[in-house]
This record gives structure tokens, C-alpha cells and sequence, in this order.
């Protein structure tokens, strides 16, 4: 556990709040880096030049290699990385998994793991170089100079010690005063990051939290003592859309309001074009392209940006074609064409006596369009992935029904139940989890084949050409079936996860968050190959997720989900194009990308506002009387308490 002292650096006080720099007319100078490494920047001065104004920069990192030691050998992660961040401005490192810009980041702070090491360069804060200073003195820098939003909240916050104190230790490290001042403080921090309550939140434990509002109170840790910089490092990749917007919303005021230039740390670009004046792309360690937003958006110059702009699902159309023939399907359908239907499901989970049921499905009906994509989507708690156990078989529900290609789900035990799950298959969202690590790749794609009952269990050279099949038809190389899931990358893993689903040949497959943990590229290859599957094998799919970009990538219709109930569904073009429910509107102007951030004072406005992430009640919801609500549109009713809000 990461002591949150450690973590959420912060900074002397200030009380001049400082301006962004002006904006300046772009060009663009192209070098090369080291091993051939073409560097694009398209700012208005090259690396290295001073802040506008004549102001030193906040953050100035030149030539910075860090390298990782192992027992074997030393291994270089970061190659001649070199950025500036300027008073007030917002700068974004986005790159995917292993690119560098977390140890860049780590580096800058002096925060490295024990075998990191930074070989050459420098990094200046404020104009000051630190990068020969001991991890003593650096102490000083992160407290005074520099504060630090974490990636993880579960991590960072002490578990055994409350929020109040959590945030205390900061201030008390830094000998910010009394035990009064230092608990004035803290209710003036968890007040100004808009958490609720702030004197019984203060006494509360980081479990008692949910993901936003810990997020909250590590923002309120960084920016305690008002730092001339934040490090936030993938601040929101764990949150859901509407959270996330809030979340960047509140940095985005702080550094206003303060003057603080954050260094945002993000894979994902959409995030990058709403929220940063400038993006440093990386690649393998090193800067591939660098520039003002609007302009690196709109007119990228490195090969690699340009892949990331085309799979990004914010900046991606749907895949015409596959689209078109789908919704082909879905114009002509009739109810003799539903391969699911779902009417009036009921999912209850028993508490204590005196809080009574808790009811996590309620009244939810859809239909799925044999051979199309159905969504169901919603932030974390609206009961989709519930409703998806129900449709493959798992667990009993309280009431309604379930429909599969025919068979009623809801009644299936022993033997009928085994037979109907060969037909219907789910893949689960992280492919680092649900692969046996001590199988090989041949034994987890042939696992399905052998546990069938012993009168058709296919032979073992008949279970392994199978698997053989089944590998190549998700485009991977014959030697994978060999190796081990920790020999293969997260999108290899999750092409072995469909695989194994695919293996008993099924008519229908449950995707649950299917592409969230991989990085964007992969998440396209996924999302493009799960398209050829379909179109090749006739597939039904049910898609769980709580991006609405991939969502309107895949699917043919959608669900939307609000507290265990569906406020609203249809074709997904019309969904989006239109929205009808307040929730769904609040859900689609959270989606980051929408609009490309043009300067440090403009932000996006959210005009549904934040209750929107909180559950609703409604009246009666058309969903429950027709079951193939999907293909005729339809929102559920606004209630009077809503309205009120």
C-alpha cells in the first residue's frame, strides 16, 4: 500500500493565479530521434524554448532516459523524452500500454520503482534542476512544488485510516499548522473538490466511497497546499463516462482558479482533444509527434497519431458496411426473428431483514435481432451486466423470462441447462484473468471440447485440430497454441478468450466489457474482428459495456440502463442522433472527443449537470409490454421528482 503522503505530493502555498500562454500560429518542424524515430512538432517553438512571455516553465524535461534493471540485463523504456509545460497550461502524454509515459512521469517526481533508474537528461521545475538531487531533497520539491493524482484510488488511499486523516498526513508532513488549522483544511479541501457532507465524509473510510468520490479526495490531496503543478496520471480510467467528465470538469476548474498547469497522463486521446492546450504523443519511449491540440487533431503529421485518431472510437465512424447489413436485418425483422428475448426480468439479491431486497434488475425487457448486435449499456450498478448472467444461464432470476433462439432459460436445470450453454457463450471483460495461466493456449481454446459429456467429447487429435481451427479463425499465428497467457500481449489474450467461446461453435456470444481493459489500437483490431465473425458465422451478440463510443462502433441497437431499469432503447443511430431520455442525453455529452479543447480557458459544458450519475425513478416503462422494443423507438417517461431536481 502506497502511503498517500507519498503519492499525493503538494506544494507551498500562492496566491497569485497565473495565466495561460498565448495562443501562437503554429509550424511545423520535423527532426529525426534516435533510431530513425521521425519527430513531429507541430508548436509554434521547438523543444526546449522558453514559456511565452519570458517565464520559465513549471516543468522542463530534456533528453530524460530511464531504464528498468533486472537480474539479467538493464532495459531502456524511455528514450530522449523531451516536454515543457508552462504556468496555467495543460499539457497531455498520451501513448498505450509500454509507451513510457507513466515513468516519464514517475521520473520527473523522483517516484521510479526501486530497480528504475534515470541514465541521462535533465528536468527543471519552475526553472530549478533537480535531476541530480538525492530522493531526500526531492522530497522537499514534491511537497512544495509538484502534486500527484495516482491511477489507482484503491491503491493509494490508506485503507485503515479515514478520508480526514488521509488527507491530513499531507498537510501534517509539511507542517501546515495545528491539529485545528489542519482539520479546517482538510473540510475546506473535500468541500471545494464538491464532495457532500464534508464533516461525515471526513470520518468515513476510503471503502465507504465510490470510485468518483475517492478520485475526489486524491485531487483534493494533490492540490492541498495549491501546487504550481499536477501530475494526474490516468485520472479517469477507471470511471465511468459521466464520473469521468466530472472529474476533468473539477481539475479543469481547480487549474483555473489556482493557476496550476497540470501534466495530464492518459492512453486515451479523445480525453487528450477535450482537455489539454498541447498532446505529447508517445511511442516505445519516445515523442513521435507533439503540438497544440486543435492543430495535431485535425492535422496530425506522424504516422502513429494517425492510427490512434482512426482507432480512438470517439473520432471512429461505424464500419459502413457490416452496419448496413445488420441493419438490414433488424429494418425486416419480425418476432420470428429474435434470437433473444427478454420480458419483464427481475433480478432481487437478499440483505438484512430490515433493509429489505435489494432489486439490481427491475421490469427490464429487449430483443435481440438474430445475427446483429444488441447493447445494453450504463455506468457501473445499472444492472447490465445482471441482465447478461440471466440470458446465458447464470443464476435464477425473481420474475420475467428469458428467451433464447426458442428455449425458455429460465426454467433450465442439470443436463438441458449444460446443452443450452454449448449454443450460448460469454467472454469476459479482462483477458489477463480468465485464462488459466498454468494451461497452454492449445488446452484453454480445447478446454469447452473436453468437458462435454463422454458420448460427444471429440478425440484428442479432433479436440486439438478444432483448436487449431478455432485459432486461426481469429487471426492468430499457429505457434501461439504452444505458449502460456503471460508469453501474449492483452489483445492476443482476449482473440485466445473468443476463441475459446467459439470452439463449441455457438449461435449467440455475451461480450461483458469485452475491449475495456485493452489499449485503443487493440480494442479496434477486437471490434473490427468480432465484425468479421459475425458477418462469417451468422453470430448474435450481446455486448455489455459502459463506453458509448464502442457501443455506437458495434452495435445495431441499444439498451440503455439506469438503475436496474431500461430508461430507453432503439435503432443506436437514432439513440444517439436523438436522444429522448434526459439519462441518455447526460450519458452522450459525456463522451470525450465531442469537442477539441482550443485554448487553456475553454472547457465543455455538461447541460444535464452531474445528478444525472445518480439513480432515478421513473413511471411506467414501455419496455415491459413490447419485448422488441429495440427496433421500435422508445424512452421511458420523466418523473415528477426528476424535474424537481
Amino acid at each position: 500500500m502506497t502511503s498517500i503522503a507519498t503519492t499525493l505530493a503538494s506544494a507551498a502555498t500562492r496566491s497569485e493565479a497565473r495565466p495561460a500562454p498565448p495562443a501562437t500560429e503554429p509550424s511545423t518542424d520535423q527532426g529525426t530521434t534516435e533510431q530513425g524515430t521521425t519527430d513531429h512538432r507541430t508548436t509554434a517553438e521547438p523543444a526546449g524554448a522558453a514559456p511565452a512571455r519570458g517565464r520559465p516553465a513549471v516543468l522542463s524535461v530534456r533528453d530524460l532516459v530511464v531504464s528498468y534493471r533486472t537480474r539479467s540485463a538493464a532495459r531502456t523504456v524511455v528514450h530522449g523524452v523531451s516536454l515543457d509545460v508552462g504556468p496555467g497550461e495543460v499539457v497531455a502524454v498520451v501513448g498505450e500500454s509500454g509507451s513510457g509515459k507513466t515513468t516519464t512521469a514517475q521520473a520527473v517526481i523522483g517516484l521510479l520503482a526501486e530497480n528504475g533508474r534515470v541514465e541521462s537528461g535533465t528536468v527543471a521545475i519552475n526553472g530549478t534542476d533537480v535531476s541530480g538531487w538525492s530522493s531526500r531533497r526531492l522530497e522537499s520539491v514534491r511537497g512544495r512544488r509538484v502534486g500527484l493524482v495516482p491511477q489507482d484510488p484503491n491503491n493509494s488511499l490508506n485503507p485503515v485510516k479515514t478520508v480526514g486523516d488521509n488527507l491530513a498526513e499531507v498537510l501534517r508532513i509539511h507542517r501546515y499548522g495545528s491539529a485545528a488549522a489542519i482539520r479546517a483544511r482538510v473540510l475546506e479541501l473535500l468541500e471545494r473538490v464538491g464532495i457532500p457532507e464534508p464533516e461525515v465524509r471526513a470520518r468515513q473510510y476510503p471503502h465507504e466511497l465510490s470510485g468518483g468520490m475517492k478520485q475526489r479526495v486524491l485531487i483534493a490531496g494533490a492540490i492541498a497546499l495549491e501546487p504550481d503543478l499536477v501530475i494526474a496520471d490516468e485520472p479517469t480510467s477507471a470511471l465511468d463516462v459521466t464520473v469521468q467528465q466530472t472529474v476533468l470538469d473539477l481539475l479543469g476548474d481547480l487549474q483555473r482558479e489556482l493557476g496550476t498547469a497540470v501534466l495530464l497522463i492518459t492512453h486515451d486521446l479523445a480525453v487528450a482533444a477535450d482537455r489539454a492546450d498541447r498532446v505529447v504523443v508517445l511511442k516505445d519511449g519516445r515523442v513521435v509527434e507533439e503540438g497544440p491540440t486543435a492543430q495535431l487533431v485535425s492535422h496530425p503529421q506522424a504516422t502513429y497519431t494517425r492510427s490512434l485518431l482512426a482507432d480512438a472510437p470517439a473520432f471512429r465512424s461505424p464500419a459502413d458496411g457490416a452496419r448496413a447489413r445488420t441493419a438490414a436485418l433488424v429494418e425486416r425483422a419480425d418476432e420470428h426473428d429474435h434470437a433473444v428475448v427478454v420480458t419483464g426480468l427481475v433480478q432481487e439479491f437478499a440483505r438484512d431483514r430490515a433493509a429489505g431486497a435489494f432489486r439490481a434488475v427491475d421490469d427490464v425487457s429487449f430483443a435481440v435481432v438474430r445475427g446483429t448486435t444488441h447493447a445494453l449499456v450504463g455506468e457501473s450498478g445499472s444492472g447490465k451486466t445482471t441482465t447478461a448472467r440471466a440470458v446465458v444461464g447464470l443464476g435464477r432470476p425473481t420474475a420475467g423470462s428469458v428467451v433464447v433462439e426458442g428455449e425458455q432459460v429460465t426454467g433450465l436445470r442439470g443436463e438441458a441447462l449444460r446443452r443450452f450453454r454449448r449454443g450460448t457463450q460469454l467472454v469476459y471483460q479482462n483477458p489477463f484473468s480468465s485464462l488459466d495461466p498454468r494451461q497452454s493456449i492449445a488446452e484453454i481454446v480445447a478446454e469447452p471440447l473436453r468437458n462435454l459429456p463422454r458420448g460427444e467429447r471429440p478425440g484428442r487429435s479432433a479436440r486439438a485440430a478444432r483448436a487449431a481451427e478455432t485459432v486461426e479463425r481469429v487471426a492468430l499465428p499457429a505457434d501461439v497454441l504452444r505458449r502460456r497467457p503471460a508469453e501474449l500481449s492483452g489483445g492476443q489474450r482476449q482473440r485466445v478468450a473468443i476463441a475459446r467461446a467459439l470452439v463449441l461453435q455457438p449461435r449467440l456470444l455475451v461480450l461483458d466489457e469485452a475491449v475495456s481493459a485493452l489499449d485503443v489500437s487493440v480494442q479496434a483490431q477486437i471490434l473490427d474482428l468480432l465484425g468479421e465473425l459475425q458477418t462469417d458465422l451468422g453470430l448474435t451478440y450481446l455486448f455489455i459495456s459502459h463506453d458509448l463510443a464502442v457501443v455506437r462502433q458495434i452495435s445495431d441497437t441499444v439498451s440503455v440502463m439506469r438503475a436496474g431499469k431500461v430508461v430507453e432503447q432503439g435503432r443506436t443511430e437514432q439513440v444517439f442522433a436523438r436522444p429522448e431520455h434526459e439519462y441518455t442525453a447526460a450519458l452522450l455529452a459525456a463522451i470525450p472527443g465531442r469537442g477539441v479543447r482550443t485554448g487553456s480557458t475553454a472547457r465543455r459544458t455538461d447541460p444535464a449537470g452531474e445528478h444525472h450519475a445518480a439513480p432515478i425513478t421513473r413511471g411506467a416503462d414501455p419496455a415491459s409490454e413490447h419485448h422488441a422494443a429495440p427496433i421500435t423507438r422508445h424512452a421511458a417517461p420523466t418523473t415528477e421528482q426528476e424535474q424537481s431536481r
